[in-house]
């Protein structure tokens, strides 16, 4: 893709995402239409209309590439680049009336098959990000990033922060959805929370990745996370000259990362992985 093209794509995954935003934004105290429910989250009939015009608006101007979401996928699968899209991430928490969600749009290229090796027996996800864009309708922020551009937000350029030491830290940790990742989840977020000055968990990855490459968080951990949830956000964060570490822990697009600014990476990822 050509500097000229995926500028283009990264003007539509804007207009998209503001698109999106709005539809959930003007719905926030609306009586929610619930497909699906489960112990540790929710499924609204917005999730899959946002989707669907966030698809209709990146599939109408590039229709040969692929479109991956958290609702579904559609188009070639060997296609070169896809769409990787959530299109209300923090769903629970805007079920519930919370105003922390935000639309995700990240659009991947398939690496080469000596890049994109697999533990699972077959290349699950051979790709990586090369635009994202996350928008928060709540507060009017976008975030967004390209290989030709830096981390912006709402057109202005972003950097992690500096801070290095814990005490003086901000860290986000996930917990989940499934016991096993739970269990260790909450074993970090105990650790952290007598060594650093904040942990949060504040329920949209997509948020919490792209706080860290603004600088209001220093890092983020999740034992279990979905690719739609931090295609676009762990992009983002590199380009703000954040660290984006993440292991696929299975085949179905699923995997446990560390997003960090420089100088809390080496800490953060010993803690993850001890």
């Amino acid at each position: 893709m050509t500097k000229v093209e995926q500028q283009k794509a990264l003007r539509l995954a804007a207009l998209a995402a503001r698109r999106a935003g709005k539809l959930i934004h003007d719905n926030l105290g609306v009586a929610k239409v619930v497909n699906e429910t489960t112990s540790h989250d929710i499924k609204l009939e917005l999730d899959v209309r946002c989707q669907n015009l966030i698809a209709r608006f990146c599939q109408r101007e590039f229709p040969d590439i692929a479109f991956l979401g958290e609702e579904g996928e559609s188009g070639d699968e060997e296609s070169r680049y896809r769409w990787v899209v959530d299109p209300i991430d923090g769903t629970v928490n805007y079920a519930y009336g919370i105003p922390h969600a935000c639309v995700s749009i990240a659009l991947q290229e398939r690496l080469a098959a000596a890049e994109s090796k697999s533990p699972f027996g077959k290349q699950a996800d051979p790709y990586k990000s090369v635009l994202g864009v996350v928008y928060d309708p709540f507060q009017d922020e976008l975030w967004s990033a390209s290989e030709y551009e830096g981390a912006k937000l709402n057109g202005r350029p972003i950097r992690v922060s500096p801070r290095s030491e814990f005490g003086e830290a901000m860290v986000a940790v996930g917990f989940g959805k499934t016991a096993k990742v739970m269990k260790v989840s909450l074993g970090l977020f105990y650790s952290l929370s007598r060594t650093c000055r904040k942990v949060r968990n504040m329920g949209s990855a997509s948020l919490a990745l792209v706080y860290v490459a603004c600088g209001r968080f220093d890092g983020y951990l999740e034992t279990g996370i979905s690719l739609w949830d931090i295609a676009a956000g762990g992009f983002i964060l590199e380009r703000a000259g954040g660290i984006f570490w993440r292991e696929q822990i299975a085949p179905d697009h699923k995997y446990r990362m560390v997003a960090t600014n420089a100088g809390m990476h080496g800490k953060l990822k010993r803690l993850l992985l001890k």
